[in-house]
Parts: structure tokens; sequence; C-alpha cells
């Protein structure tokens, strides 16, 4: 990672410049469209559309030519760029970079462009966070991260340009870590780890590298809950050897990756034996690990990372590591951009609203209805209360883009629109008139595991599909857990996850039996582990994982990996 000048922060300057943007919200996206469309005037798409970038950047002329898309749509014009076309096709200059999704969502990873604008609209937002996380949890100048961030390796297409997920194109970016630098958020763990080939070599010495800053570390941080709940559950497992080797100065042989043995072997430094044996005694006094995260780290002031929407089933574990640290909701984006900020940092989890930012984009929102004839309305002609799908426009090639991400709007603050993330609009389970999200899922789930800690076991990770291969279909739901228990507990675990859909179409099917009884897959310990191995081995970020939670027909490797692994099943019998 290159270094670049590192500019002074003033908090007080970026959040005056954050209310007056707010405040002229609309004008702002105005703007916004008309820089984005004169940018980009040459480009094929645009022009095919006729909008020329001089007298159709007016935003009701440019809904009227340009028309909604979805991924599906642009895949064939990135397709070329990513084959090596430089004619102006989204763009007006060459992409420098391609992201690719997780893949997670939809089964597939996804082809995005990635420009400079992007990477600087991703520091813009990271430093109008920060100013408003560190007016409420100031950390100290010369204080360190521990940040748990995963760069995949880039890859050159066969047209020449380099492809990698969007968090591995920003963490290469060289103006990355002058601008982390510049909010005082200096990460623990030398470059080489985060650009470790191997994530589990990785993942060791981040924890280690950490340690070794514990008295510096002011906060804590992963792109998701689930990688911060994944990292201390392996520290549980590997925490001994971390202090053997902080006790003889002598790293692990299980790091074998030379330029990761060399840089940590550099930080090390010798033994330290005191070092050593504090964090033996705090680890040993520690009840079933609760407060493991303040315990290790005493002048950490919060946890960082998305809370919201799939990452919500790992809050509850987040909260038993993070003991009484607060637990900080990261901003709301996704690999085509980012959209807001969180500028109430105090919100718990559950209670996160997000600040839709006014230059990162031009943004409509798509009305959520049973009907879905409904135009889509501008930023700031948004009803609190609605519900809508987000729709985006930026610098990156992307026109009128569906984003399939549903939100609500809260409120406003000043004229831009406060939101909550509801769920992802495509992951749905539907046999016959039933239509259950995301969402409704993943309520059905708690609701369920309720029963499940009455025995003292949680459940560590779950999934689910529909079942066609029957008459009727049927939902199946698997349940990675931490302990065993009795049949006759999970049967009516089984029960309440049927009970737990509570959408009309649902609930009037299984009483008609055109759906099937709902059957709970318990599978064996680590199997989600090697749902994550499979998307990595693909080349998804370790960082920028999420695990699908409705797996559809045409990810067979996903399905065949869930199905191997049963250990156990139940059938609901609530509706008999």
């Amino acid at each position: 990672m290159l270094d670049k000048k590192v500019e002074t922060f003033d908090m007080n300057r970026v959040i005056d410049e954050f209310e007056e943007m707010t405040r002229d919200a609309d004008q702002v996206q105005k703007q916004t469209l008309k820089d984005i469309l004169q940018k980009n005037q040459s480009a094929v798409y645009l022009q095919n559309f006729g909008i020329n970038g001089k007298n159709t950047t007016d935003p009701e002329a440019f809904k009227a030519l340009v028309p909604l898309v979805t991924d599906l749509d642009l895949e064939p014009y990135i397709k070329r760029m990513v084959d090596g076309d430089t004619s102006p096709i989204l763009t007006a200059r060459p992409v420098p970079a391609i992201s690719l999704s997780s893949g997670t969502s939809q089964g597939r990873p996804k082809f995005i462009p990635f420009t400079d604008e992007l990477m600087e609209n991703t520091l813009q937002l990271f430093r109008t966070a920060f100013a408003f996380r560190n007016r409420d949890f100031p950390i100290d100048d010369n204080g360190r991260a521990l940040q748990f961030i995963f760069s995949s390796k880039q890859y050159i297409s066969s047209g020449g340009v380099p492809v990698g997920t969007a968090t591995t194109n920003v963490y290469r970016n060289p103006n990355f870590k002058a601008g982390m630098k510049s909010i005082q958020s200096i990460c623990c763990s030398p470059d080489e780890v985060i650009f470790s080939p191997d994530v589990h070599q990785a993942l060791y010495c981040h924890l280690l590298s950490g340690i070794l800053f514990r008295d510096k570390v002011q906060y804590v941080f992963a792109s998701f809950a689930h990688g911060l709940v994944h990292a201390f559950r392996t520290f549980e497992h590997v925490w001994e050897e971390i202090v053997t080797d902080i006790e003889d100065g002598v790293l692990s042989s299980r790091i074998t990756v030379p330029s990761v043995r060399t840089a940590m072997s550099k930080l090390l430094a010798g033994p330290n034996p005191e070092l050593a044996e504090t964090i033996r005694t705090k680890c040993m006094s520690l009840s079933n690990w609760y407060g493991l995260i303040p315990a290790l780290f005493p002048n950490a002031k919060y946890v960082y990372g998305i809370m919201t929407g799939s990452m919500e089933p790992y809050v509850k574990k987040l909260r038993h590591y993070a003991g009484e640290l607060p637990l900080v909701s990261h901003d709301y984006g996704s690999s085509e951009g980012w959209i807001a900020a969180n500028v109430t940092p105090k919100l718990s989890p559950e209670e996160a609203t997000f600040v839709v930012v006014p230059n990162l984009g031009y943004f409509e929102f798509l009305p959520v209805s049973e009907t879905e004839q409904e135009p889509p309305v501008g930023l700031t002609e948004v009803k609190i209360g609605e519900e809508y799908e987000v729709v985006i426009t930026n610098y990156a090639g992307l026109y009128r883009y569906r984003l399939g991400d549903v939100v609500k709007i809260v409120g406003f603050y000043n004229n831009t629109p406060q939101l909550k993330f509801i769920c992802r609009r495509n992951l749905i389970l539907s046999i016959n008139i039933d239509k259950n999200t995301e969402r409704d899922l993943q309520v059905s789930v708690e609701s369920a595991a309720k029963r499940l800690a009455e025995e003292k076991i949680e459940v560590i990770d779950f999934s689910s599909h529909v079942d066609v291969t029957t008459e009727p279909g049927h939902y199946v739901i698997y349940w990675e857990i931490s302990g065993e228990t009795e049949d006759d507990v999970l049967q009516d675990c089984c029960n309440c996850l049927d009970l737990g859909f509570i959408d009309v179409g649902y609930t009037s099917s299984r009483k008609s039996k055109t759906i099937g009884a709902l059957e709970l897959r318990v599978v064996e310990r680590g199997t989600f582990r090697k749902v994550q191995e499979h998307f990595l081995s693909l080349g998804s970020s370790a960082g920028q994982f999420k695990m699908p939670r409705c797996v559809k027909p045409s990810n067979v490797k996903v399905v065949q990996i869930l199905c191997d692994n049963v250990v156990s099943r139940f059938f609901s019998t609530a509706f008999e």
C-alpha cells in the first residue's frame, strides 16, 4: 500500500459541511446528477437514450429518457469493459478496476465498475461517519484500531482490467492508508497481514497484532458483525497459542506465508512474559468469554461494524463478547457504492438509522407496494413510515440502477431522509401465494431460538431454501447449533419456526395444505464455515462475506454442502 500525504482532519469542519449539505439536499441532488451526466456525456449507454450532458441534465428529463435497470440489464455493457473494451461504454473514461460482489445474495457474483470517484466517496463517507463517532466517543490521537480487514487478491481480466472485491479495491487503493491515518484509524496489523493470501493466517495475525498493541487499541472493527463474532470465536480456540507466541517471542508455526511471517516476527520483537501472563490471567478469569473484548483491549471505546439487516442475528453474541462496550453500526452501502452515514452512533444496532449523503450519487426511491406500479420519487419526496427500494445513479456508470435493497424512511435529518435497512427485496421464500423476505425468516428464527435458549444452546448460523421436489413444496431451514439437545426440544423449535411466518399467504397455504410442513435440518458444527470457504474459493473477500439466508436451487454447491452435513431432521406439526 503506497503512502500518500496525510490531510489534517477537522471534526467540526466535516460536521458543518455535512449540516450545510443536508439542509440543501434537493439542490445538491440536482447538481450531483448534472455532474455525473456531464462527466459521462460521451458514454454510449447514455447517448443511446438521448442523453448528451447538456440539455438533459434536469432530473425530470433524465428520468423520462433513461429506464430503471437491474444488474442483469447492465451485464453485457460491463462484460465489454471487463474484456478490455476501452471505448466510453458506461463511463467517459476507462475504469481503473472492476469490483466483484460477494455473490452471497444471488448465488453469483456481479461485476461492478469501480472508479476514482467511488474511492473518494468512500473516504468522504468514512470521514463523515468518523466525525460523528469521534464527537460521541473521542479516541486518542496516538491510538490504533484493531481492524479485521482482508484484501483478497486482485486478478487481471483477459482484457487487462484489475478485478477484485469492492473491499479489495478500496484497501489496495493508494489513498486508503492515508485516508485512514487522517481519521486516527491506523491498523494494528502490518500491511502484509491485510494482503495475506491465507485468510486463516491473517485472522490469527490480526488477533496477535491487536494484543501486542492492546493498550493503544481505541476501537475494534470488521465490515460485518459476522466477521467480529467469527474473529472472537476463533480467539477462544487459539488464545493459548497466541499467549505462547508472546511469551516466547517466536511466531507460531501455523504462519507459513513468508511475507506475513517476516512482518509478524518483527512485530513480536522478542519474548514478553509479562504481557503473556496478563492475557492468560484475563482469559482464565472470564465467565463463558463474557466481556472478552474490553478484557483484551482496556482502552477500547466501542465495537464497530455493519450490524443491521442480515447481520442482526450475530448482534446478541457480539454483545456478549463486547460486555459493556457500545456497539456502533457501520454505515449503509453496497458493492455498488455508499449511500448513507450513521450520524447517531450512540443508538443501539436495533435502533440504528442512516442519513443519506446527498452528493454520493443521485438517489430515487421506488415505493414497495403490491401492484409495484408506482413511479420512484426523489430524495426529498419520500414519506416517513413508507418502504422503498433504493435506486442509484452514480459516477461509476450505474444509471437508475435498482439496488434490490428495501429501506424504511423513519425521519429527516435537515432535508435528507433518515432510513433503516429492512431487507433484500429479491431474497424471498415463496412457493404458492406466500411471500416471505429475509427479514421474515430472521424473525421466525429469532422466535424459535428462544426455545433453544431455555436449554442454554444458541443458533450459531442459519439458512434456508424452498424444496419443490416434493408435492406440495415446503420450506427447509438449516440450523447449526452450539450443543446437543433432546429431539422434543428441536421439534418444538421446528413448530415455532413454522408459526413464526405470519404472512397471510403462507398461513392460509399451510392450513389448506398447498404448502407442506416446514422442515428443520440441523447440520454438523462447522458446516457454515464450509459454506464460507466455498465463497472464499470463488474470490469473495473474508471481510465482505455475508451468509446467504435463502439459497436458490441454482446454487447447487451450497445446497450440497448443507445437505451433506445434516445430522437430524424434523417436520412441523404446527398446522396438524
